[in-house]
């Protein structure tokens, strides 16, 4: 890989010498390894999970520059898993409160803020300015979007994702590949892989990943070690296992390719299959066979009768439900044996946390002979967005 930051005459200050010294005795970083730090431009993608211990050890670590985009709020269901943020940050930008969490922890570090989502008419332009690029996002779309903005500067990538107990790590090559799309030609159909809100994440797991790729973007920064470029590290916390894979160059590649197809950014929620966001949850608009949480609180305000169907699991009823509005719960793996308690003839609103489980159930009882069933866009998580701030968010 090429040297992602030649720039290495920047002295170090007595205060730096002190600071970075356990790094300066290491063989293969040294005094010319830590100027190439403080040299360096990093840009983290995502200030969640993966990007709170990212940006956390690599500002420790002495990264003259760190770039952090996101858009989002923080919110109390952050706090299990996202390191950088605190019972008092609730409500604030992530931004603004990982900058005071980071020039805390080393004031040294100048931070770059991004305050935008990250789209196709804004990548190029941010990412354009760094030197190495740190995909923390948590989504297809975005992940397609940052390698391919990638291989087209050139820049280095270092992924990471993370589910329930499992976790990835990998270096994308722009130079040489493979890249992202090498590993996932295509993205997978909508609603077939659940989000961690859905799925869950056990919250030790980030800062195991993104502890990971912190480590390969210093690598990188500084040329020490083997990065994983061409391998993909795959963890399984629950066995506490370790696998490593082989990754190849697709000379297919439609972006990396021989002759690649790809030569400039597309739209990512097109091609991932995902309608774009019409509000701050990420919902898409209602579609045939769904209905909006405003367009139902209309409905049940004017005492329509309809059955809501609640499908998730007991402790998040427990947190938020719509049992005022007469709502049953049935968790989604009871429905098979439970659907002789419903009523094929009534219209029937099944919901979730976000929109997708339920869309599985709606499936399913359509496949049974129901034939009045409607699916809540995008959960409780809108209901609450559209309908009723006072519900708990979770």
């Amino acid at each position: 890989m090429a040297d992602v930051n030649p720039v290495v005459g920047l002295d170090l200050s007595p205060e730096e010498l002190q600071r970075y010294a356990r790094h300066i005795v290491l063989p293969d970083v040294g005094l010319e390894g830590q100027r190439r730090l403080k040299a360096a431009r990093v840009l983290v993608v995502g200030a969640g999970g993966l990007g709170s211990p990212v940006a956390l050890y690599l500002a420790a670590a002495g990264v003259g520059t760190l770039g952090l985009v996101d858009f989002d709020d923080v919110d109390a269901s952050n706090l299990q898993r996202q390191v950088l943020y605190g019972e008092w940050d609730i409500g604030r930008s992530k931004l603004d409160a990982a900058e005071e969490r980071l020039q805390s922890a080393n004031p040294h570090v100048r931070i770059e803020k991004h305050p935008v989502k990250l789209t196709s008419a804004n990548a190029l332009e941010i990412l354009g300015s760094y030197d190495v690029i740190v995909d923390g996002t948590d989504n297809f779309p975005t992940r397609y979007l940052v390698n391919d903005a990638c291989v087209l500067l050139g820049k280095p990538c270092v992924y990471g994702s993370i589910y329930r107990f499992e976790g990835q790590v990998s270096v994308f090559d722009a130079d040489k590949g493979p890249c992202y799309r090498c590993l996932f030609r295509e993205p997978p159909p909508p609603g077939l892989v659940p989000s961690c809100a859905e799925g869950g994440v056990l919250g030790v797991l980030p800062g195991v990943i993104g502890s990971l790729q912190a480590l390969e973007a210093i690598k990188l920064i500084t040329g020490a070690g083997e990065p994983l470029v061409g391998r993909l590290l795959l963890f399984d916390a629950l066995k506490l296992r370790w696998r490593e894979l082989n990754l190849r160059r697709n000379p297919d590649c439609p972006v990396c390719g021989d002759a690649p197809s790809i030569t400039e950014l597309i739209d990512y929620d097109v091609f991932c299959g995902v309608s774009p966001a019409d509000d701050g949850v990420g919902a898409p608009a209602e579609r045939d066979g769904e209905i909006t949480p405003a367009e139902l609180k209309r409905r049940l305000d004017r005492g329509e009768a309809i059955t809501l169907l609640d499908v998730r699991e007991p402790f998040e009823w427990l947190i938020a439900n719509l049992g005022e509005y007469g709502a049953r719960m049935i968790p989604m793996h009871e429905i098979p044996r439970r659907t002789g308690e419903l009523d094929p003839s009534s219209e029937i609103v099944v919901y979730c946390q976000s929109g997708v489980r339920s869309a599985d159930v709606q499936r399913f009882l359509q496949s049974a002979g129901f034939r009045r069933v409607r699916n809540l866009t995008g959960g409780i998580l809108r209901w609450q967005h559209d309908v009723d701030p006072t519900i708990r968010r979770y």
